[in-house]
Parts: structure tokens; C-alpha cells; sequence
């Protein structure tokens, strides 16, 4: 397979839809957490703001300056966090990196989506890119843990 198809085939009609329709895009006006990952490799930024209620998260927004992989990473993300906790969050992660890096199974529901990204599996340069919301995520989701916590 030459090189033109195969980014023909990573920047599949199904992912750039993905992009172009992102859930949850609006910053929340008043978020128990936010945080901001970067891909130093290709300067991505994913910021996410969390309302978090009894260790759920009851309300996201996100901003995504992203390529297109990781706006599609990023919408799913955005159509399944809420309701989750933690570590639910935290195994589509983990699952996700799986997949990348390992060829594993794609995440389980309600992550099922990210199987868009399986063709990205042979592009490490992007990688980091599709795992910043999720990584964002946790982040905020350990800083509203914290804020808890704190007297």
C-alpha cells in the first residue's frame, strides 16, 4: 500500500466527521477541575472542564486544537464521559493506549467508538495526540479529587 493511501485510509470520512462534529465544545462557566494537556511532539492542546458530583462527572467541555485523529478521540470522549467515574474513565485509557501501542482490543463500551482509530495503530507520531482528552480527563478528574479533599 503506498503512503498517499494508507493517510488516505487513516483520515477515513468516518474520523474527519468526528472532528467536524465534536460534542460538549462550550468551557463550563463554573467546573469543580480543569486541565490542559499538550502533545509536545505536535503542539495538540486538549483543555477540559469537568463538573464532578459525588465522584462522577456530571458536566464536560472541552477545547480541542487538535489534528483531526485527535478531534475524533476527543468527540468521542466528549459523547461518553458523562456519568462516568474515575475508574471507568481511566480503563478507556488504558485501553486506548492498548489498542495504539500493543494492537489490542478496542475499548469497551461505551469507548467502542475509538475502533475509528484502529488505523492510526501504525502512526506512533500520533498517539499522544489521541490520548490527550482522555489524559486531560483524569487529570482534571484528580484535581477535583484533590480540591475534595482538601479542608
Amino acid at each position: 500500500m503506498s503512503d498517499e493511501s494508507d493517510l488516505i485510509k487513516l483520515y477515513s470520512g468516518r474520523i474527519l466527521a468526528l472532528a467536524a462534529d465534536m460534542p460538549r465544545t462550550d468551557r463550563l462557566a463554573a467546573p469543580t477541575a480543569t486541565a490542559r494537556k499538550r502533545s509536545p511532539l505536535c503542539g495538540s492542546t486538549v483543555t477540559v472542564d469537568l463538573l464532578v458530583e459525588d465522584g462522577v462527572i456530571a458536566d464536560y467541555g472541552q477545547d480541542v486544537k487538535a489534528c483531526a485523529l485527535g478531534q475524533a478521540s476527543a468527540a468521542v470522549v466528549g459523547a461518553h464521559v458523562v456519568g462516568l467515574s474515575e475508574p471507568e474513565v481511566r480503563r478507556a485509557r488504558d485501553e486506548l493506549m492498548a489498542m495504539l501501542k500493543d494492537g489490542g482490543p478496542v475499548p469497551g463500551a461505551p469507548f467502542d467508538g475509538f475502533e475509528v482509530l484502529e488505523p492510526a495503530r501504525d502512526y506512533k507520531n500520533r498517539h499522544a495526540s489521541i490520548m490527550l482528552a482522555l489524559e486531560a480527563t483524569l487529570s482534571a478528574l484528580e484535581e477535583a479529587k484533590v480540591s475534595a479533599e482538601a479542608p
